[in-house]
C-alpha cells in the first residue's frame, strides 16, 4: 500500500510548518541551550520526529520505523566509518610521536597561529573536502589543529567556518552532478552558476575565519597573506567550474592557494607572530590550550617519516574518489538492500514534483568503495611504514573505536531523524515555507538550501531534497532554474558548519566530548550570516545583475 505524503496536513501552513519543526527544534535546544548531551539530544529529536510523522502527518508507523532505520545505516557508513577511520589515523601518528614531528614542520612554516589556520583550516581541508567530502575535511583539519595546540573549540569552531566555500564541489563534484542528473538540470550549465557564486565567498571566507579567531585587529595585520589566500582559491575556482567542470575544482583550487600561500610566506611575513591558541573573547576551552613551545628543528628524514601517513592518506582518499575506481569497486562488492515496507511506498506529490513520484529507498552496503574504507587503507599502510606491528594496529583500531563510541552512536541516530523527516515530508513542508515568498524567493531560496544541509548534513542530500522545488518555483516566478539549482547548493554550504554531524565529527576530532553545544552556539552566528549574504547575493544576481547569469562556456 502506497502513502502519499501530505505537506500541509491541517489546511494551515503556519501550523504545518511550526509542527514540521519540532524535531529540530528539541535537538538543536537540547543540544544548545540545555547542555544536553549530544546522543541524548539526537535521541529526543527523533522520538518527536517520530511523533510528529506518524500522529500529526499521518505516516504509517512501520514506514517511519523502517525510514529511522534506514537513515541510521547510512549515519555508519559513510559517515561514522569516516570518522572511525580517521581518528584511528591520527591515534596511530600520536602514539609513535610523528605527529609531533609534523606539528614542528608546520610551526617552521610560520609560528602565527592565524597563518596556520589559513594553510590548514582552509587550504587543506579544501583539497579533502574535494577529494573525499562527508565529514573528511573537518575530522583531518580539527584533528591537526588541536595537535598545534589550538583550543578545542578553536579547532572545532574555525574548522567547520572554513569548511564552507568547498563544500558545493566537495567528493569530486558530487553535489552539482547529483543536483544535475536527479531533477534534470544542464550540469556545465548549474556548474558555472555555482562557479560565479562561490568564489565571492571564496575570498571572503578566510576574512572571516581570522576575523573569527583573532578580531578585526588580528585580522588586518595578516590581510595580505588572507588575500593572496583568498583570490588564489577563488580564481581557480571560478575558471576551472565554468570552463571544465565540477569534478576537479576543490583539489585544483586548494593545490593553487596552498603553493601561493607558502610561496608567499618566504618574501612576507606579518610583523606581529599571533601566539595565542585560544578564540578572542570568552573562549570556554581556553584552559585546555596548549602554550605554544619552541619550535624543535628536525632532520629531512624525520620529516619525511612524519608527512607520510598523511601524503598517502591524501593519495588513498584521491584515488577512492575517482569515479572508475569507486565503480570497480563496487563491481566487487557492493550489495543493494532494498528497504521493505519503504522501498517505492512512500510518493512524493505536487507542488515539490510535476507529477507523484515515488521515493526509493535501497541501502547500498559499498564498503569496499566508501572512503572510509580508503582512509582505513591509507591508515594501515601508514602503520605499516611506521613500522607498527599487525598485533598493535589492531589493538589501537578497537581503543579508537571505544574512544569514539557515543560519537557513532550520535551520528546514527541524526542520521535516522534526517531521513525521517525527508521520508515523512516535515523537510518539504519547511522548504515550501520559504518557497511561498515571492519576490524575495532569491533570499529565501538560498535559505532552503541552507535549511537542507543544516537537516541533512549533505549539500548532496539538500540538493536532492529541494533541487525540484527550486526548479519548479524559479519557473512559477519566471526566474532563472539554473541560478536557483546553484542558489541551493551554494546556500547550503554555510548552513554544513551547523548540521548536527558535522559537529559530532568536530568534537570527536579534537577529544571535546560532551561539548557540541558550545560548538552549535559559536558557528550558530556565521552559519546564518554567511548563508544571508549569500541569499542577499543571489537576490542581486537575480534582479540587479542579470549578465551574471549568461552562459560563458
Amino acid at each position: 500500500m502506497t502513502w502519499q505524503q501530505i505537506y500541509d496536513p491541517f489546511g494551515n501552513m503556519f501550523i504545518s510548518t511550526a509542527l514540521a519543526a519540532i524535531p529540530v527544534v528539541v535537538m538543536l535546544a537540547a543540544l544548545g541551550f540545555f547542555h544536553i548531551k549530544a546522543h541524548i539530544a539526537a535521541g529526543m529529536g527523533l522520538v518527536a520526529a517520530l511523533l510528529v510523522a506518524i500522529f500529526a502527518y499521518g505516516m504509517p508507523a512501520d514506514m517511519a520505523g523502517r525510514a529511522a532505520l534506514f537513515g541510521g545505516f547510512t549515519g555508519l557508513l559513510p559517515i561514522g566509518w569516516i570518522v572511525l577511520n580517521i581518528i584511528f589515523l591520527h591515534q596511530l601518528t600520536e602514539q609513535n610521536g610523528s605527529f609531533a614531528v609534523l606539528q614542528d614542520s608546520l610551526s617552521g612554516i610560520t609560528e602565527d597561529r592565524r597563518i596556520q589556520l589559513l594553510l590548514i583550516a582552509f587550504c587543506f581541508g579544501a583539497f579533502f573536502e574535494g577529494a573525499a567530502g562527508f565529514g573528511t575535511p573537518v575530522a583531518v583539519t580539527a584533528a591537526i589543529l588541536i595537535g598545534l595546540g589550538f583550543s578545542p573549540l578553536a579547532a572545532s569552531g574555525l574548522s567547520l567556518i572554513a569548511n564552507t566555500a568547498p563544500v558545493a564541489f566537495g567528493a569530486l563534484g558530487t553535489p552539482v552532478i547529483t543536483l544535475a542528473k536527479v531533477h534534470g538540470y544542464d550540469l556545465m550549465e548549474v556548474t558555472a552558476m555555482i562557479g560565479r557564486q562561490l568564489p565571492f565567498f571564496s575570498l571572503l571566507v578566510p576574512f572571516w575565519l581570522i576575523w573569527a579567531f583573532a578580531g578585526r585587529k588580528g585580522m588586518m595585520e595578516i590581510w595580505p597573506a588572507i588575500l593572496v589566500t583568498g583570490v588564489s582559491f577563488a580564481v581557480p575556482q571560478y575558471l576551472v567550474s565554468n570552463f571544465i567542470g565540477p569534478e576537479l575544482v576543490d583539489i585544483i583550487a586548494a593545490i593553487v592557494s596552498m603553493i601561493c600561500l607558502v610561496a608567499f610566506l618566504r618574501v612576507w611575513k606579518p610583523k606581529k607572530v599571533w601566539t595565542s591558541p585560544s578564540l578572542r573573547g570568552h573562549d570556554p576551552s581556553a584552559a585546555e590550550a596548549k602554550p605554544p613551545q619552541p619550535v624543535t628543528r628536525h632532520s629531512t628524514q624525520a620529516l619525511v617519516a612524519a608527512w607520510t601517513p598523511w601524503v598517502i592518506l591524501s593519495v588513498f582518499v584521491f584515488v577512492w574518489g575517482l569515479p572508475s575506481v569507486k565503480t570497480w569497486l563496487n563491481g566487487l562488492f557492493a550489495p543493494s538492500f532494498p528497504m521493505e515496507g519503504l522501498h517505492n511506498m512512500i510518493e512524493k506529490m505536487p507542488p515539490v514534483v510535476p507529477t507523484p513520484h515515488k521515493e526509493t529507498a535501497v541501502y547500498s552496503l559499498n564498503l569496499l568503495s566508501a572512503t572510509g574504507t580508503g582512509i582505513l587503507a591509507a591508515a594501515i599502510v601508514g602503520a605499516l611504514v611506521m613500522k607498527y606491528n599487525p598485533v598493535a594496529i589492531v589493538r589501537t583500531f578497537f581503543k579508537t573505536l571505544w574512544l569514539v563510541k557515543f560519537s557513532l552512536l550520535t551520528i546514527v541516530l541524526m542520521l535516522a531523524l534526517g531521513t525521517l523527516t525527508r521520508y515523512s515530508g516535515t523537510d518539504t513542508t519547511l522548504g515550501l515555507a520559504f518557497a511561498n515568498t515571492g519576490v524575495l524567493y532569491p533570499f529565501f531560496g538560498t535559505l532552503m538550501g541552507w535549511l537542507g544541509v543544516a537537516l541533512t548534513g549533505s549539500d548532496t542530500a539538500s540538493n536532492v531534497l529541494f533541487g525540484g522545488m527550486q526548479k519548479v518555483a524559479a519557473e512559477q516566478l519566471h526566474l532563472s532554474p539554473n541560478l536557483m539549482g546553484a542558489a541551493n547548493s551554494s546556500g547550503g554550504v554555510m548552513g554544513k558548519m551547523i548540521d548536527a554531524q558535522s559537529i559530532v565529527v568536530a568534537s570527536t576530532a579534537t577529544r571535546w566530548f560532551n561539548h557540541e553545544g558550545d560548538i552549535l552556539r559559536y558557528v550558530f552566528f556565521h552559519s546564518i550570516a554567511l548563508a544571508c549574504l549569500v541569499g542577499l547575493y543571489v537576490t542581486m544576481q537575480a534582479y540587479v545583475w542579470p549578465f551574471t547569469l549568461m552562459v560563458v562556456h
